[in-house]
């Protein structure tokens, strides 16, 4: 049951109808994650839809590895419906199963690209610390340049914000969807509520602080 009252197109302002409508017939196709909160605000809604249309389809950066650093976020802050709409989307886009079913469970993810190695590590690094290793960041803008590191922290900021709004507005699930983040341990000696992900196994192909955190784990 969601904390905030959501709307239908029947219940919709005409300016919020508009922008209802931006969204149905832009890339997204439906509107179930958190502009349904923002919607309350129709100009806050417009400005988040296209923000959000830019950074989840008009990137530089190929789209598993934008939904790569998606579902380690929507893990960081146990967002139930992103995961839902992401962990698809990401497996679709190329993501193995299994490391997708290691981020889920805590577990260190083994990425036989380095690339998804590195983009996971730099989202996750950054969702728990604040920052990210020099390495790592070295790494991903060697790859994508100075306009890929920037929208791939964007990516995260983003959606950290729509983990956030979902998490704090209780938006549910579709019908019938169970949901999948189960709780899992924490490193930290304060026990929170947040989940502590593990660093990623990669290939060798893959820098040796990055491999060798999975195996240290």
């Amino acid at each position: 049951m969601p904390r905030i009252p959501l709307f239908t197109p029947e219940s919709m302002t005409a300016e919020q109808e508009r922008v209802y409508r931006a969204v149905v017939d832009g890339p997204r196709g439906v509107v179930v994650g958190p502009l349904r909160a923002a919607l309350h605000r129709p100009e806050l809604a417009d400005c988040w839809q296209r923000f959000g249309a830019i950074l989840r389809y008009g990137t530089s950066l190929p789209a598993r590895l934008t939904e790569l650093a998606i579902v380690v976020t929507a893990r960081r802050w146990n967002s139930q419906l992103e995961w839902h709409i992401h962990a698809e989307a990401a497996r679709r886009a190329g993501i193995d199963p299994a490391a997708l079913d290691a981020i889920l469970a805590g577990e260190p993810p083994r990425f036989a690209d380095p690339e998804e190695a590195d983009i996971y590590e730099f989202a996750r690094q950054l969702q728990q610390s604040g920052n990210v290793a020099e390495a790592v960041y070295q790494r991903v803008m060697a790859r994508w340049g100075n306009v890929g590191v920037v929208e791939l922290g964007a990516v995260i900021g983003y959606y950290t914000l729509v983990s956030m709004t979902l998490n704090v507005h209780e938006i549910p699930l579709p019908d019938g969807v169970s949901a999948p983040l189960p709780p899992i341990a924490h490193a930290d000696s304060a026990q929170e509520s947040l989940p502590t992900l593990a660093p990623a196994w990669a290939a060798q192909e893959a820098s040796p602080d990055v491999a060798q955190a999975g195996k240290d784990r």
